[in-house]
């Protein structure tokens, strides 16, 4: 038997307090997702939705934490890699003797 995931339904009001209260605040997108209790890539896209009806671009601020969040993503990543190929040259100096 299946379970199904609930899906939550926010009222038209929540999500427009929610994205004013987003553009409006200092605080960080993630730090008013998790106070409103909600995902902050939920959050993102009703921001982004507003954005696009109202043709606003998103502010610098932004645009550096995504490229800041990618990069940081990008840096594990390598990172790790960088990890398995070090075992890997270690395991094939060892068999190579």
């Amino acid at each position: 038997m299946e379970k199904k995931k609930k899906v939550n339904t926010y009222s038209t009001e929540f999500k427009d307090s929610a994205v004013k209260l987003a553009l409006e605040s200092d605080q960080s997108f993630a730090q008013i997702a998790r106070e409103l209790g909600v995902k902050k890539s939920t959050l993102y896209t009703w921001v982004n939705n507003y954005r696009n009806k109202n043709n606003q671009q998103p502010s610098h601020e932004e645009t550096v934490l995504t490229v800041l969040k990618r990069l940081k993503a990008e840096n594990k990543r390598l990172r790790e890699e960088r990890e398995i190929l070090k075992k890997a040259a270690v395991y094939f100096a060892k068999a190579a003797k």
